[in-house]
C-alpha cells in the first residue's frame, strides 16, 4: 500500500479531515472536542482513517501506528483558541525602562466610542520586568544634526550602526547582574515563558540577544525576542507579537507533544508532520504568532488552487461558517498583511488578507430600534440556534430553516437527548412567530409583517452584512467587486451564496465539492515556506541596489539552509523577493516583489508606483522612495502538494450544458423566495451528473452542503465543482421604485443603515491610505459623513467624537454662502467657527453629489492638519485671545473647482493670509497640508462613486426616500429614551454644574417634556447661566454643544442606532449669546474644543447621573520649530493629545490610560516618534492611585515625559489641572493633572495648564493626566 496523505483542519467546532491512498479518498468529519469519545480529534481523525483504508481495526486505546503514514498536515485552532480564551501560558515582559505599561496602554483608543464602561483587552503577561537600558537614534526626519554626527548626546553614548544603516547611540547596555535576581524570582514562580521587547531593537537587537542568553541561562524553556519574531519598526505592534509569541508556542509544542504522543514512535522518523501557518505556507517549526489564522489560510489556498486561472478574473473568497465569515481576494499572487489585531491583541506576523465579519450561521437575530440585525452575537455550538434543541436562539440558521432553504431530512440527525434527532422546526416556527408578533406590535398601522417575510428579511440583512467587508476588501484596493468571481465554502455558503452574489453585482459563483471542508483539503495543496525579514531604512536608488542585493543573499541563504534541513533540494525551492517601499514622509508601505529576476532600481520604482496609483488613485511627485524592509518567503515545492486535475474554467470552455432530467428530482418543497413561497425542486448532488444545469429556483443538496439556487440564476454540474451563474443583469434594481412611495420597510432601513454607514468607512479608508501626516494616518484624527441636501447628517462613520454635530452646521452655512453657485465637481474647504468647524487645524472639505443632474447629497470629511499656522508651532498656542492668531481661518474656498485643485489659491489662503498678523506665521507643514487635502478629495471622489452606485441599485427616490427613513428612526429612538428617562426621574428637572479651571462655569438645565404619544417627546438642553465668553481659547463654538449632546445621547441609549441629525430633532438647545458656548466670530477657540467640548460632556452626564467624570481634557501638547529658526526645510508642528482615567460607572471601575469622550486619537508609536522628531520619549506609564476611590474607583491617568534633543518651541493646552474630575454617589474625585519643566540643569518648574515656552537641548518635558472621578462609596460592598 502506498503511503497515507492525511489533511487535518481542526477548527473551532468540527475538526474536517480528508485523507488520499493510491487515487482514493475518504473523508471524516467529528467535533473538536467530544471527551466521551476520544481524547484528541486530529488522532482520532487519522484512526479512523487507517481503518477505512486498511481494513484492520485499530484499538483507540492503544498507540496508533504510522507504518503506512506518509504525510500528515494540519491547521490548527490551538493557538487561536489559547488567544481568544485567554489560556495561553504565563510568561513575563522584559521591557526598556519608563515602558513597563506600553503594552497596556497601546494606542491609547478605547474600541467602542460609545460605552461608558470602556473595556480594553488584558495584557497576555504576568509580570513585567523595566530593563535599565536605552538606544538613541543619531538622527530624525526633522533633524538639523548632520546626517552622522559622532558628537554623542551626552558622556555616555556609544555610537553604533544598526542594521537598517541607522546610526544610534548606545546610552545604557542592559546591567545583566541586576536582572537576574529580578528573573529568578520570577522562574520562582512558576513562569517559564519570556517576552522582550527593547526600544529600537528593530535596528539594534544586541541588547535583546544579550538578555535571551541570560534567561536561557537561567533555565526559562521559552524566549521570544520581538526583533526575531517581526523585526520591524513600531514597538507596540512589536511587543504585542513578542508577548504573544511567548503566551502561545509553549502551548502548541505542548499540543505538537501530546499529538505524538498517541502514535507509535515512527511519527517522529517515518512520517512527514507538517503545520499551517496564517501566510499560507506549510512549517515543521511551530509559532503561536504565525499560526493564529492557519484554518482560515488553508481555506484561501484550496479555492486558489482550484478556482484561479492565469489570465482569468480575480476571485474572491467566502468562508461561511458558524461564528463568522472569513472574505479574501486572490488574483495570482497571495496578498499578505502585516499587522492585523484579534480580540484586541494587535498582531506583527506575515498573514494572508482575511477579513473576517461576525455574521454566520449561528449568527444571533435581533429587532431593535425598528432595524433587523445579524449578529455579531453568536450562540455559537452550545446553546445554538433554535432547532438545535438546547433552547438556544434565533440565528441564521433557523431563519434558512424556517423558509425551507435548510431541509431538515437532509441534515444530520445529531441533536437531542440522545443525539439521533432531526433540527426542530416547531420549536424554529414558534420562535419567528412569536418575534414577528412583536415586530407588528411596534409597526405602524397596515404595516404588519408575516413570519416568512421577518425570516426572509434577516435572510437579506445577513447578505449585506457579508457583503459589507468585500466591499471593503476590493474598494480598499481601488478595484469592483462586480469584476470578480465568488468562491464559495464553508458549512453555511451555499445558502448564502447567490444573495451575496446579487448583492455585490457579481456573475458567477464557484462551488467546489469539498466546499465543506475546503480548509483541509487546501492543505493538501499547499507549499512548505520558510520566511526571512530584516528592516531597512535606504531610499531606494541605483547606488543602494548592490547593498540590498548583498542583504537579500542574505536572508536567500538563511531560508534555503531551513528548507534543506526539511528534505528540500535547491532545484525544488523557489525564492520569492520582496521590498517593503514607502514614499518619504508617510507611513503606508507596499510589499512590492521582484519581477522576472529584475533587480533594477527603476523596477521597483515603477512597480511601487503603479501599485500605489491603483490603490490610492495618486502618487506622491518629488518624494523619495524608502525601502523598510528586505524580505525573502522560499517556497519548497514536494511531492505531497496534490494536483488540481481539472481547471473548472478550461471544463467550463468545453463542457456541452443540458437542462437536468425532471426525473432526479428528488422532491418538492415549499420554499420562501421574493414575494411568497412556491414548490421547488429538491436535487442531490450525487444524483447529478457533469453537464446537469439546475434553474433557479432549486435545491442542491449534498452531504455536507446545502446550495440554494434562487431565482435568476442557473446552477452547472461540473467534475469538481457547481457553477452558480446569473442568468439576469445582476445591475438592475433591487426592489421596485414604488418603495420611495410606501411607508418605511424595516428591512430596507437595515439594508440602508449597513450602505450609508459603509460609505463612510470607505471614505476614512481611502483618507487614512492617501494622507501623509501622522495625525491622519496614524493617530486617526479625523471623520466622514454622509449628509442630505440640506446640510442633514445622514451617516457618520466617526473617529473623533467631536465631529459628530459640527459638520452639520458647515455643510448648511456653505448650501447659504453658495446657493446656485454650487457646482458638480467642486469641493469646498473650510474651517472657520462661525461657518461649522470647532477649531482651525480641523479643516473640513465638503462635495455635493449630482445624480441625473439633481444635488442628491454631499459627501465630506474633516482632518486635524499639523498646521495652520498662527503663534505657535502645531497651531494649538495655549496662550491664543483672538481667532487669528490660531491660523488660517477660512470661511469657504473652492479648492477644487471644475475638478481641478487649485493649489496656488490654497497657498494664498495657508500661507499669506495668516502670516501676516502680528507674532503670526504661515502654516509650518505646507507640503503636508497639501498632500492631505488631496487625500481628503479624493476621500471625497470615493464618496461620490459609492452614493452614485447605490443610486443605480436602488433608484434616486428610494435612495432619498431611505435618507429620511433613517433620520426619523433616529429620532424615534432619542425619544424612547427620553419617556424612560423622564419616567425614571418622576418628571424631575435634570440640573449640573461644572467649573473650567478659569472658574467660568457650565451650567446646565435639561426639561423633558412627554406628550400623549411616543412621538410627542421632547427636551430642552438649557445652558443658561453658563459664564460669558473668556479672553482665551476655552471658546467653544456653537457646533461643539451639539456634538457634545449627539454623543452624549448616543451612549446613554446603549445600543446601535444610526447616527445621524435625527438624534438632535426631538431636542432643542439653548445657549446664551456671547457665553463661552456661543463666542464671536473673533474669539479664539482652539481650547473649546479640545477642553471645553469634554467638559460639556461631563455637564451632561453628571445631569442624568450616568457615570463620574472621566478625566475632562484631551491633554494637547505640541512641540515644533518655525521655518525662521532653521530653514524651511526643517520647519516642522507635532501634535498630540494623551489619554487619561475614565470616570467609574453604577457597575463599572473607569478605564486607566484611555482616550474618554470627545476624542478618541490614537497615540504614535514611541519608535515612530523618535524615528521622525529630534525627541527622547523617557517614559510612557499609568500613572497609579490617580483615579479617585469609592465602591467603583476611577481609571488612572498616564504620566508621558520626553527628552528634547534640539531647542524646541514647547506648547501645553490642559484642563483638570485645578477643579478635579468629580466623583457621584459618594465616590472620590480623581486626582488633577499637572505638567513639569526639567530643565537641563535638574531644575523642576509648574510648567502650568496652559503655557508656552522654548526649550533647550536636554530639558524634558513630563504631563501626568487626570485620573477619572469614583462611582459610590468605598465603605459600600460590591
Amino acid at each position: 500500500m502506498a503511503g497515507i496523505e492525511v489533511f487535518i483542519d481542526r477548527g473551532g467546532t468540527f475538526t474536517d479531515t480528508i485523507a488520499f491512498c493510491n487515487g482514493k479518498t475518504h473523508v471524516v468529519k467529528l467535533l473538536s472536542v467530544d471527551p466521551h469519545n476520544y481524547a484528541d480529534a486530529p488522532t482520532e481523525s487519522i484512526r479512523r482513517v487507517l481503518e477505512h483504508f486498511t481494513g484492520k481495526a485499530i484499538d483507540r486505546n492503544r498507540p496508533v501506528p504510522t507504518e503506512d503514514l506518509s504525510v500528515i498536515r494540519m491547521a490548527t485552532t490551538v493557538a487561536t483558541n489559547a488567544l481568544l480564551e485567554r489560556k495561553g501560558e504565563r510568561s513575563a515582559l522584559l521591557i526598556t525602562k519608563g515602558f513597563k505599561d506600553l503594552l497596556y496602554i497601546g494606542n491609547q483608543a478605547r474600541p467602542d466610542l460609545f460605552t461608558l464602561e470602556i473595556k480594553c483587552p488584558d495584557v497576555l503577561y504576568d509580570e513585567v520586568v523595566e530593563v535599565d537600558e536605552r538606544v538613541i537614534l543619531v538622527n530624525s526626519d526633522n533633524s538639523t544634526r548632520p546626517a552622522v554626527d559622532d558628537s554623542p548626546l551626552s558622556e555616555t553614548d556609544v555610537l553604533k550602526k544598526g542594521i537598517t544603516g541607522e546610526w544610534v547611540y548606545v546610552r545604557r547596555k542592559p546591567d545583566l547582574d541586576a536582572l537576574r535576581e529580578q528573573l529568578e524570582r520570577i522562574r520562582g514562580r512558576g513562569i517559564q515563558s519570556i517576552a522582550v521587547c527593547l526600544m529600537h531593537s528593530y535596528t539594534y537587537p544586541d541588547h535583546e540577544i544579550m538578555l535571551e542568553g541570560l534567561c536561557k541561562s537561567l533555565g526559562f524553556s521559552n524566549v521570544s525576542l520581538s526583533t526575531r519574531v517581526m523585526p520591524m519598526v513600531k514597538i507596540v505592534s512589536r511587543g504585542n507579537s513578542a508577548t504573544a509569541d511567548a503566551y502561545l508556542t509553549p502551548c502548541l509544542l505542548k499540543y505538537l507533544q501530546d499529538f505524538q504522543a498517541g502514535f507509535d514512535q515512527g511519527i517522529q522518523k517515518n512520517v512527514r508532520v507538517e503545520f499551517m501557518q496564517s501566510d499560507g505556507g506549510l512549517t515543521n517549526e511551530l509559532s503561536g504568532v504565525k499560526a493564529v489564522l492557519s484554518g482560515p489560510a488553508g481555506g484561501l489556498v484550496g479555492y486558489a488552487q482550484t478556482s484561479w486561472e492565469k489570465g482569468g478574473k480575480a476571485i474572491i473568497g467566502f468562508d461561511m461558517g458558524g461564528t463568522s465569515t472569513d472574505v479574501s481576494r486572490f488574483a495570482g499572487r497571495y496578498e499578505h498583511v502585516f499587522e492585523s489585531s484579534i480580540e484586541g491583541v494587535t498582531l506583527y506576523a506575515p498573514q494572508l488578507d482575511i477579513r473576517t465579519v461576525a455574521a454566520g450561521g449561528s449568527s444571533r437575530l435581533f429587532f431593535q430600534n425598528g432595524l433587523f440585525v445579524v449578529g455579531p452575537e453568536s450562540c455559537g455550538a452550545h446553546p445554538g440556534p433554535v432547532c438545535y434543541r438546547k433552547n438556544g436562539h434565533l440565528a441564521v440558521t433557523d431563519a434558512n430553516l424556517f423558509l425551507n432553504r435548510l431541509l431538515p431530512n437532509h441534515f444530520p440527525h445529531i441533536f437531542g437527548p440522545k443525539a439521533n434527532e432531526p433540527l426542530d422546526t416547531e420549536a424554529t416556527s414558534n420562535a419567528f412567530v412569536e418575534l414577528t408578533q412583536y415586530i407588528n406590535s411596534t409597526a405602524e398601522k397596515g404595516k404588519h409583517m408575516t413570519p416568512d417575510e421577518v425570516a426572509y428579511g434577516f435572510i437579506k440583512v445577513a447578505n449585506e452584512t457579508m457583503s459589507r467587508p468585500i466591499r471593503a476588501l476590493t474598494l480598499g484596493k481601488g478595484l469592483d467587486a462586480r469584476e470578480h468571481i465568488l468562491a464559495c465554502f464553508g458549512g453555511a455558503a451555499g445558502q448564502h451564496a447567490c444573495g451575496v452574489a446579487r448583492a455585490l453585482g457579481i456573475r458567477r459563483v464557484l462551488i467546489h465539492k469539498y466546499s465543506s471542508i475546503l480548509s483541509a483539503y487546501g492543505l493538501s495543496l499547499a507549499a512548505v515556506v520558510h520566511e526571512e525579514q530584516e528592516p531597512s531604512a535606504l531610499t531606494l536608488q541605483s547606488s543602494a541596489m548592490e547593498h540590498l542585493a548583498q542583504r537579500v543573499a542574505v536572508l536567500k541563504a538563511k531560508c534555503q539552509d531551513a528548507l534543506k534541513q526539511q528534505g528540500f533540494t535547491p532545484s525544488r525551492i523557489i525564492n520569492e523577493v520582496y521590498l517593503n517601499l514607502r514614499y518619504q514622509g508617510t507611513s503606508t508601505a507596499l510589499m512590492t516583489p521582484q519581477h522576472d529576476d529584475d533587480w533594477e532600481c527603476q523596477s521597483f520604482l515603477d512597480s511601487f508606483v503603479r501599485s500605489y496609483q491603483q490603490e490610492f488613485g495618486f502618487t506622491l511627485q518629488d518624494r523619495d522612495i524608502i525601502v523598510d524592509d528586505i524580505r525573502v518567503r522560499s517556497i519548497g515545492s514536494s511531492s505531497e502538494q496534490a494536483d488540481v486535475e481539472t481547471s473548472v474554467h478550461e471544463e467550463l470552455r468545453k463542457l456541452q450544458p443540458r437542462r437536468v432530467d425532471s426525473r432526479k428530482c428528488s422532491s418538492l418543497e415549499s420554499v420562501y423566495w421574493e414575494g411568497g413561497r412556491k414548490e421547488t425542486p429538491t436535487y442531490l448532488l450525487q444524483d447529478l451528473e457533469k453537464g446537469d444545469v439546475v434553474v433557479g429556483p432549486a435545491i442542491i443538496v449534498d452531504k455536507n452542503t446545502t446550495i440554494v439556487v434562487e431565482p435568476g440564476y442557473r446552477a452547472l454540474v461540473t467534475s469538481e465543482h457547481v457553477v452558480l451563474d446569473a442568468m439576469e443583469d445582476t445591475h438592475v434594481r433591487t426592489v421596485s421604485q414604488n418603495a420611495a412611495t410606501k411607508a418605511c420597510d424595516p428591512i430596507l432601513l437595515s439594508i440602508f443603515s449597513h450602505r450609508f454607514m459603509s460609505i463612510g468607512e470607505q471614505m476614512g479608508k481611502t483618507l487614512q491610505k492617501t494622507a501623509i501626516s501622522t495625525n491622519i494616518k496614524e493617530r486617526l484624527d479625523f471623520s466622514c459623513a454622509l449628509f442630505s441636501a440640506d446640510g442633514s447628517l445622514l451617516s457618520n462613520s466617526p473617529s473623533i467624537p467631536i465631529h459628530l454635530g459640527s459638520m452639520a452646521d458647515t455643510i448648511r452655512y456653505q448650501i447659504a454662502h453658495h446657493g446656485a453657485d454650487l457646482k458638480e465637481g467642486d469641493g469646498i474647504m473650510t474651517n472657520h467657527p462661525s461657518a461649522g468647524g470647532t477649531h482651525l487645524p480641523d479643516i473640513t472639505l465638503l462635495s455635493g453629489v449630482w445624480v441625473e443632474g439633481k444635488l442628491c447629497c454631499f459627501v465630506a470629511n474633516r482632518g486635524h492638519h499639523t498646521d495652520v499656522g498662527g503663534m505657535t508651532a502645531g497651531s494649538m498656542p495655549p496662550g491664543s485671545q483672538f481667532l487669528y492668531q490660531e491660523g488660517a481661518a477660512i470661511k469657504s474656498f473652492k479648492i477644487v473647482r471644475n475638478g481641478q485643485f487649485d493649489e496656488a489659491g490654497l497657498i494664498q489662503r495657508l500661507v499669506d493670509e495668516p502670516g501676516q498678523y502680528p507674532g503670526c506665521s504661515g502654516t509650518r507643514s505646507l507640503r503636508d497640508n497639501i498632500s492631505d487635502l488631496k487625500a481628503q478629495v479624493a476621500a471625497n471622489v470615493r464618496g461620490i462613486h459609492l452614493v452614485k452606485m447605490l443610486v443605480d441599485e436602488y433608484g434616486l427616490d428610494v435612495v432619498v426616500t431611505y435618507m429620511q427613513h433613517i433620520r426619523d428612526n433616529a429620532a424615534l429612538s432619542v425619544k424612547r429614551l427620553l419617556k424612560n428617562i423622564h419616567a425614571k426621574s418622576a418628571g424631575a428637572k435634570l440640573e449640573s454644574v461644572d467649573y473650567m479651571d478659569d472658574g467660568s462655569p457650565i451650567k446646565l438645565a435639561v426639561h423633558i417634556e412627554v406628550g400623549d404619544t411616543e412621538d410627542d417627546t421632547r427636551a430642552v438642553f438649557d445652558f443658561t447661566g453658563t459664564g460669558v465668553q473668556c479672553l482665551s481659547n476655552i471658546n467653544a463654538p456653537k457646533s461643539i454643544t451639539s456634538s457634545a449632546i449627539i454623543y452624549s445621547l448616543r451612549c446613554l441609549l446603549a445600543s446601535d442606532i444610526p447616527l445621524n441629525q435625527g438624534v438632535l430633532d426631538p431636542i432643542k438647545i439653548i445657549i446664551p449669546k456671547n457665553s463661552l458656548l456661543d463666542p464671536s466670530d473673533l474669539a479664539a477657540v482652539v481650547g473649546g474644543n479640545v477642553m471645553t467640548s469634554q467638559r460639556l460632556v461631563d455637564v451632561i452626564f453628571k445631569a442624568f447621573e450616568a457615570c463620574a467624570a472621566s478625566q475632562g481634557a484631551m491633554n494637547n501638547f505640541t512641540f515644533g520649530r518655525d521655518a525662521t529658526e532653521a530653514g524651511s526645510d526643517k520647519s516642522f508642528g507635532y501634535y498630540e493629545t494623551i489619554g487619561g482615567g475614565s470616570g467609574a460607572g453604577p457597575t463599572w471601575h473607569g478605564r486607566s490610560a484611555v482616550q474618554v469622550h470627545m476624542t478618541n486619537t490614537r497615540s504614535t508609536d514611541p519608535e515612530i516618534l523618535e524615528r521622525r522628531y529630534p525627541v527622547v520619549l523617557r517614559e510612557f506609564s499609568v500613572r497609579g492611585g490617580s483615579g479617585g476611590k469609592g465602591q467603583y474607583t476611577g481609571g488612572d491617568g498616564i504620566v508621558r515625559e520626553l527628552e528634547f534633543l534640539e531647542p524646541l518651541q514647547v506648547s501645553m493646552l490642559s484642563e483638570r489641572r485645578v477643579h478635579r474630575p468629580y466623583g457621584l454617589r459618594g465616590g472620590n474625585s480623581g486626582a488633577a493633572g499637572r505638567n513639569l519643566i526639567i530643565l537641563a540643569s535638574g531644575q523642576t518648574l509648574n510648567f502650568g495648564g496652559k503655557n508656552s515656552l522654548k526649550l533647550s537641548k536636554g530639558d524634558r518635558m513630563r504631563i501626568e493626566t487626570p485620573g477619572g472621578g469614583g462611582w459610590g462609596s468605598s465603605d459600600v460592598k460590591r
